[in-house]
């Protein structure tokens, strides 16, 4: 009588069974479409993705279909306003000709000026956080890489601009700042001003947060081999900082771009609420709301829509960081 086989033996004849045939090719992924496909699953977040892809196409279109006569986010029409400023037929004035209704006291087409107020207030968002940014990036390098005084110098520096409330100090600077920029810089006043200041500030005072994240990192890339390598090889501080490091810190940069562009948007819409921005009739997602809230309670829905925009644009975007910050670093929600 035959013996029966060890459990060994069995595992042994189940490993055999599966080995690959010599014809097959293993194919290998990079880090990069491993975190593609990690991002492909989280379907929250490729929802999100798409309504920013969407809000991006609309902004970048708008001055387009204002400059064709497609609508007009300026055009006056009392005739759809009753003897009080406020819309004929209630719902805010909607109708198959104004789907998002009118605004009240001058009856402009409230879709029109929501479109293109979004390419004002994501063209702030994205400018200041270019800013942003870019010091960020530049002087966390420098700090990490450096070290030494470099490193003292711009961390107080940060200590020094945290320690200044951004809302309190861009009201009290609004004058000076926008002085300067018309008689000095030349800017033309008014809007355009504005809408400088307002960028510069935010980007000034928003680069903390960034360079901290970078020189973090820096300070562990300074020690790999590559970075050693290239300074044996008698490579230049600025090509070690910007050929080697840079590179290797895509992905919390593309992470902070994405969770820094809402806050602009949303700081946009509260300075406009401050009075510091860009004016009406001019519009922008900020002074729409800001305008929108004397009409809360007798036109709700011009009150509605444009909170309900700036509250889709913010959360969307904050989704889209949240999931690429997974994607990128999947240890990082163990």
């Amino acid at each position: 009588m035959t013996a029966p086989s060890s459990d060994l033996d069995s595992h042994l004849a189940a490993g055999e069974a599966h080995e690959p045939d010599e014809g097959t090719v293993v194919v290998s992924k990079s880090p990069m479409q491993l975190a593609m496909a990690r991002l492909r699953k989280d379907k929250l977040t490729m929802v999100s993705l798409v309504i920013v892809v969407i809000f991006t196409l609309m902004a970048i279109a708008a001055p387009i279909v204002v400059m064709t006569g497609l609508i007009d986010p300026l055009a006056n029409d009392t005739d759809l306003l009753d003897e009080f400023g406020l819309p004929i037929g209630g719902n805010s004035g909607m109708s198959w000709d104004h789907w998002l209704g009118v605004e009240p006291g001058t009856g402009r087409d409230a879709l029109a000026r929501l479109w293109y107020g979004t390419t004002f207030s994501l063209g702030i968002a994205i400018c200041a956080t270019a800013i942003a940014m870019t010091l960020g990036i530049v002087l966390g390098i420098v700090s990490g890489a450096a070290g030494g005084w470099a490193d003292a110098i711009i961390g107080r520096t940060i200590d020094l601009t945290l320690a200044f409330p951004q809302t309190l100090m861009l009201l009290a600077l609004a004058t000076v700042g926008l002085a300067f920029l018309e008689e000095v810089v030349h800017i033309p006043p008014g809007n355009p001003a504005a809408a400088v200041y307002v960028i510069v500030v935010l980007g000034l005072f928003g680069w903390t947060s960034i360079a901290r994240i970078v020189r973090g990192q820096v300070l562990s890339l300074r020690e790999r081999e590559f970075v050693q390598a290239a300074q044996m090889m008698g490579a230049s501080r600025r090509r070690i900082y910007f050929k080697e490091i840079l590179p290797n810190l895509w992905a919390p940069i593309l992470v902070t771009f994405t969770l820094m562009m809402p806050a602009f948007v949303s700081a946009e819409a509260a300075l406009s609420y401050l009075g510091v921005g860009i004016s009406p009739p001019t519009p922008t997602l900020g002074n729409i709301l800001t305008d929108a809230l004397r009409y809360a309670d007798s036109a709700f829905l011009y009150f509605f829509f444009p909170a309900a925009l700036i509250a889709l644009i913010v959360v969307s975007f904050n989704l889209v960081g949240d999931g690429l910050r997974d994607a990128l670093d999947p240890k990082g929600n163990r």
